[in-house]
Formats: structure tokens, C-alpha cells, sequence
């Protein structure tokens, strides 16, 4: 009688053992895709509406009752509805909307989503479809033919257009993001899909992302949605925030307290009021409390690592970390998280031997080999760094940390390399006002300055506040003999609001020089 979202969290379509419309690819997540059903949207199905409580099919002797109990307009219709003859396989309701697949060990699973067959999302995402589960000498693009000649044989078209969403959102792209943002706002999809999107989120460096997210967690019914706005704020941090945060760890459902309790760990615990502290503190027992429910598994030990890394406890978290490492050695997350921590302890030692353990395992993997070529620049090993950056480039040819510091490490050697590195910096991640400026400051380097000054002016555009630049600029205009253009940078830099006493007396010093100089001209 418990709610389940009182005992369990779900996996949703961030994960890759689903392709992007939701059909997985093997792992048993029967109430992922049973949340997906449009059934329940619309009755009160349960799992005894067709099963015995043993799991046994209730209609066996008569399969398509299942389903005609509540649509007895499809039943007396079949022929029509299923364009299959009576008898035959393809007008067994079961076979269209709920396939069954064999997986590893001779394990078979029916898609419980009850979705109809989308053969247009096979030609995209790879998905199976139960037209070319019976039809194997078929083709998708016949499938989908036939589907699209259907009188209603557009409905495909509102999955292939989230599933779309979910790919861009795994794939780090965000040129969609208003869309994405909006199926949230909406609250129109089901709440796997809505989930799904709000935890891809956090990978988003979007701002505008938060407002949505706080919404969600306000004002969604589903506790798996607001759970899941919940962790995403942990990512974040703000008044606003913590106030959402400690709001919901009154939530009636335990997943959301637990889930907000983990994103408090972020937060200073001194800067709690009394009363919000007791709330804080007593959904942190009960987070706790959830994770050791099963001491024997790793993914406890690493969720309780995250928290106490969240909380600035280093030692518990590497303690933790370790744990799960031991559990299950084949587990790469605890021991990456662990380096960095042991990395900013001065344990340079112990962050490269969990770093090397995972590489032994996953040669390629794009963590690892980032942080280990950050962790061996410091040492000053920059061969070794520059190939294991060079891995992690790759592995992900946008990994905009791992081209940065390339080019740094390549400027001491070749300017072409670093200029070809900085160049793939700023164009994965030009909201960061540092990777641009590095490019910049190479092409000043290699005498193509009205590059540079472009490629300034467009930084100062979004980031007015980046000194930086301005004094980058300031430099060209004045190498230049633009001094009153150099004044003006430096006028317009002091408006700027949130820059520390300390830079603007270099600003106002640094415009004092060019107005004595300007004077000088004069004379």
C-alpha cells in the first residue's frame, strides 16, 4: 500500500539504455515505460487489471480482452482497426502495443508503454518497432509507410519531435532550449519525458534554464518531476533556490524531501535560520538514512560521496568514494570523483592511480583522461598531459576544457597548434568569456590583431565586466594610436556594475595613463 515514490526513484530517458522515444534496449524498466502508457492517463489500469497478482495473464485464452474491455469500438472493428485479417497475428492487440522482445538469457519483456508501433523513429533513433518485429523481411520505411496511410497516421510526428529534444539534450545541444523549456512549462507530455528533460538539463549552461526548473518543482503534480528539479538544483545556488529547496523537504513524498535534502548539501550550513535548519536536518536523516538502506551497494556509498563532497567534507567523501570503488571495482564514478578530491588535497599521487585504474578499464574515457591531463600539467609532466588531453578532445571534439588547456601547453611549441586548439574553445563554449579572450590573445600573438580586436569586442558584448579583454583592447587601440577609443573602454569598464574596488582603481589608474598620454600628444 506504500507509494512507490516513497521507496524507489525511476530511471528515465537520460539514460542510454533507452533510445530517445523510450523504447529500451534490454534493462527490465517495465514502470519507466508503464508511466509512458496512455492508458493510465485515461483509467484506472493497474497491473491486476491484466495480470494475477503470480504475474500470469488474466486473458490468456482470449488476449485481445484486455484491451476491448475498455475499447469495444476497436474490438468490433478489428479488421479495421489492426489491417490484419481475425486470427492472425498482427490483430493481436498485445503484438502491436505491448511486443514482446527476447533479451540476454533468453529474458523476454513486453513494452509496457502501450504506445503504437513508430517505425519513423526506427529510421532515426535505431528504436525497434513491432511492425518489423513480425514483418523481418521489411524494411522501417515500408512500416512507416504503411502506418502514414492510416487515417490517423500522423501520430508519430509528436514522439519523433520530443525524441528529437531528448537526443539534442544527451548530445549537449541546445540551440532548442526554448522548446525543450516549453514541453516543461507545458506540462503536456508525460512525466517520463518531462523527467528526462529536466535532468539532461543540468548539463545546460543556459541560466535561463532555472526559472523553468523552479517551476517544476513548485507547481508540477508528478513527485518523480519535482524530484527531479530537485536534484537539478544542486547544480545552482541562490536565495531563491534554497528557499524552493527547503520549501519541498516538506514535500509529501519522501523522494522529493530526500531529493532537495541532497541539494542542501550545497549550501553553507551556517547561512540556515534556525527553523529552516531543523527542516534541513531532519530530510538529511532521511536522505541518509535512504542511502544505507542497501550498505551493499556501491551506487549507495557513491551517492552518499556526492553529498558529503557537496558539504565540503573531503575526507567522508573520499572515504565514501572508496567504498564503492571496493564494492564494485568495475565502477568508474567513485573513483574519478575521487582523484579530484585526492588532486585537490596535494594527493597527486593516489588522484593518478584511481585515474590510471579507470583508464586500464575504459582507455578512452572522456573524464578521466581530462582530469589526468590536468592533474600531470600541474606537475609539470606536459607531454603526458598534452596526450591525455589530446584523448579527451577526441573523445568529445567539443570538450572545451581539454582544447584550452592544449593550447596553452602547444603555445610554448607552435602557435598554429595553439590557435587551432583555442579556436575549438571558443566555439564549444563562447558564454565562457576566458576561452575566446585565449584565442585572441594568440592571434595578438601571431600579428593578426583586427582578428583579434573582433573576436574582443564580440567577448565584451555579452561579458562588459570581463577586465580582461578590456585591457587586451585597451592595448590594441592604444598600440594603435586609438587613445580616445582606449578612454572610452576604460570609461564604459568603471559603469559596470560588480567589479571589486581593487580593479577599479586599475581602471581609473589605466585611464589616468591615457588621458596624461593623450595630453602629451597634444603638447
Amino acid at each position: 500500500g506504500d507509494k512507490f515514490f516513497d521507496n524507489f526513484n525511476l530511471t528515465t530517458l537520460e539514460d542510454p539504455d533507452f533510445y530517445p522515444d523510450g523504447r529500451d534496449l534490454g534493462e527490465n524498466y517495465t514502470y519507466t515505460g508503464w508511466l509512458m502508457n496512455p492508458c493510465l492517463k485515461s483509467s484506472d489500469i493497474n497491473c491486476v487489471t491484466c495480470h494475477t497478482s503470480s504475474g500470469r495473464n488474466r486473458f490468456k485464452d482470449d488476449l485481445n480482452r484486455s484491451c476491448t474491455m475498455c475499447h469495444a469500438d476497436k474490438g468490433e472493428s478489428l479488421k479495421e482497426h489492426t489491417m490484419h485479417e481475425p486470427g492472425s497475428p498482427g490483430s493481436v492487440c498485445v503484438n502491436c502495443h505491448a511486443p514482446t522482445r527476447e533479451f540476454v538469457g533468453r529474458f523476454l519483456r513486453s513494452d509496457h508503454s502501450f504506445r503504437p508501433p513508430v517505425p519513423a523513429a526506427t529510421i532515426k533513433f535505431g528504436s525497434p518497432n513491432a511492425c518489423n518485429s513480425c514483418h523481418t523481411d521489411k524494411s522501417p520505411e515500408w512500416a512507416d509507410q504503411i502506418v502514414r496511410q492510416r487515417e490517423n497516421g500522423n501520430y508519430q510526428e509528436e514522439t519523433l519531435y520530443w525524441a528529437q529534444l531528448i537526443k539534442e539534450a544527451r548530445d549537449d545541444k541546445w540551440q532548442r532550449l526554448d522548446e525543450m523549456l516549453k514541453i516543461i512549462n507545458e506540462n503536456r507530455l508525460d512525466e517520463v519525458v518531462i523527467t528526462s528533460l529536466i535532468r539532461l538539463l543540468v548539463n545546460c549552461p543556459d541560466d535561463k534554464k532555472w526559472e523553468t526548473i523552479l517551476k517544476a518543482l513548485q507547481e508540477n503534480s508528478s513527485p518523480l518531476v519535482r524530484s527531479a528539479a530537485a536534484n537539478t538544483l544542486s547544480a545552482a545556488s541562490s536565495d531563491i533556490f534554497k528557499k524552493a529547496l527547503l520549501n519541498a523537504v516538506k514535500d509529501e513524498s519522501r523522494l522529493v524531501r530526500i531529493s532537495a535534502a541532497s541539494s542542501l548539501a550545497a549550501y553553507d550550513p551556517n547561512s540556515f535560520l534556525p527553523d529552516d535548519k531543523a527542516l534541513a536536518d531532519k530530510a538529511t536523516e532521511e536522505y541518509m538514512n535512504s542511502l544505507v538502506t542497501r550498505p551493499d551497494d556501491w551506487s549507495a556509498h557513491y551517492n552518499k560521496g556526492i553529498f558529503h563532497q557537496n558539504r565540503g567534507e573531503s575526507h567522508q567523501a573520499i572515504e565514501s568514494y572508496e567504498t564503492a570503488a571496493r564494492l564494485y571495482p568495475q565502477s568508474l564514478l567513485p573513483l574519478i570523483n575521487s582523484s579530484i578530491l585526492y588532486s585537490y588535497s596535494g594527493n597527486h599521487t593516489k588522484a593518478e592511480e584511481n585515474l590510471g585504474k579507470v583508464l586500464k578499464m575504459d582507455p578512452g574515457n572522456e573524464a578521466a583522461n581530462l582530469n589526468m591531463g590536468l592533474l600531470l600539467a600541474e606537475q609539470g609532466r606536459m607531454e603526458e598531459a598534452e596526450k591525455a588531453l589530446l584523448t579527451a578532445l577526441t573523445t568529445n571534439p567539443e570538450q572545451a576544457v581539454a582544447a584550452y588547456n592544449l593550447s596553452v601547453i602547444c603555445s610554448q611549441k607552435s602557435m598554429d597548434d595553439a590557435l587551432k586548439y583555442a579556436a575549438i574553445a571558443a566555439e564549444a563554449a563562447p558564454e565562457n568569456p576566458k576561452y575566446p579572450y585565449t584565442l585572441a590573445y594568440y592571434k595578438m600573438q601571431n600579428n593578426q590583431e583586427k582578428e583579434a580586436e573582433n573576436i574582443l569586442k564580440q567577448v565584451l558584448d555579452t561579458n562588459p565586466e570581463y577586465l580582461y579583454a578590456v585591457s587586451l583592447l585597451a592595448e590594441i587601440y592604444i598600440k594603435d594610436g586609438r587613445k580616445s577609443e582606449a578612454e572610452k573602454l576604460f570609461t564604459d569598464a568603471l559603469n559596470e556594475e560588480g567589479i571589486s574596488e581593487n580593479d577599479r582603481q586599475a581602471l581609473r589608474e589605466a585611464l589616468n595613463s591615457v588621458r596624461n598620454s593623450q595630453r602629451t600628444d597634444h603638447k
